[in-house]
């Protein structure tokens, strides 16, 4: 570390409706090795047992919305109203496995000032094989549920951008915007949080229309303006082709219905990163291939051309 005194670290967890296992991601904050470290909750207006944790866990901050918002107005509410120097976030069914991972993410960021985001190596019900650690990767973009930011930069962006759907593209929005400024995302190999993807909560054709709502508008507000066409053109296609052989198509063609009823907001919001951000995207976007993503096609979401869009 540099300097005296240890940064601060917030761990900021949006809820809703998974009680069980909230008391366990929680758990695996506190316990990390980092210090000083605040752990802080925002309980999407659950119904279920969510409120009656804040009994059991009185040295985390709470803040519960009446009606549900969404998890990316509560990580926003989390970052920009934090005081810390790094913020971690972690998904309420996800949870740290060994107790060193924010101490190691927060020693990279303290000795490479341009890096704004780490991603820490997710492990799930999909992919169990755990990685050794030592290696850090350059990637493209980190995963929602376990990554840390500098909160300087994310202040200075303004944290995540509204879209018109509660689910899909911010996390890759705000990336974009880090990669078009300079910065770096990197992953810290080995060093793994556990996602554990319980369905509980989870609307999966709810969950389609949304992504590919918000998809087709990341596309419209930052591809540069001579792929766009091209790139949502080829978008629409693979969207319904992926949501054919998915059994998801009512869900992606309302989905092109949201987007088209938003089209005005959105391209009033358009602000299109450089090509040269393009370029480093797709590069950096082959060191990670298997980036989950649940409501879009693998090859919409994160593939070469102007699917990288």
């Amino acid at each position: 570390m540099t300097g005296n005194a240890a940064p601060s670290v917030v761990v900021g967890i949006a809820t809703r409706n998974r009680a069980a296992l909230l008391s366990k991601a929680i758990e695996s904050a506190q316990n990390q090795s980092h210090l000083p470290l605040r752990v802080a909750v925002v309980d999407d207006a659950s119904d279920d047992e969510t409120p009656k944790l804040r009994d059991c866990f009185s040295n985390v901050q709470w803040h519960r919305f009446d009606r549900p918002y969404g998890y990316v107005t509560s990580r926003n509410v989390l970052m920009l109203g934090a005081n810390d120097k790094y913020f971690v976030s972690l998904d309420d069914d996800a949870w740290f496995i060994e107790g060193d991972e924010i101490a190691l993410a927060v020693e990279h960021l303290e000795r490479h000032s341009r890096t704004a985001a780490i991603a820490f190596d997710i492990l799930s019900p999909d992919r169990r094989n755990a990685r050794p650690r030592g290696s850090v990767t350059q990637v493209g973009m980190f995963i929602g549920c376990g990554h840390v930011l500098r909160l300087s930069v994310i202040r200075a962006i303004g944290g995540y951008r509204a879209f018109p759907g509660l689910y899909g593209a911010e996390e890759k929005d705000l990336c974009l915007q880090l990669l078009d400024q300079g910065y770096d995302i990197v992953r810290l190999d080995g060093v793994h949080v556990w996602h554990d993807k319980t369905p509980v909560a989870r609307d999966i054709p709810r969950q389609h229309r949304s992504g590919v709502c918000n998809d087709l508008s990341l596309t419209v507000r930052r591809a540069p303006t001579a792929l766009l066409c091209m790139a949502l053109a080829w978008k629409l296609v693979r969207h319904l082709a992926f949501a054919r052989r998915s059994k998801l198509v009512v869900p992606c063609l309302l989905g092109f219905g949201d987007f088209l009823r938003q089209l005005r907001p959105i391209w009033a919001s358009r602000q299109p990163v450089g090509a040269a951000t393009l370029a480093r995207f797709h590069a950096l976007s082959q060191s990670q291939p298997t980036l989950p993503d649940e409501t879009v096609p693998r090859g919409v979401g994160f593939d070469s051309g102007p699917a990288a869009w």
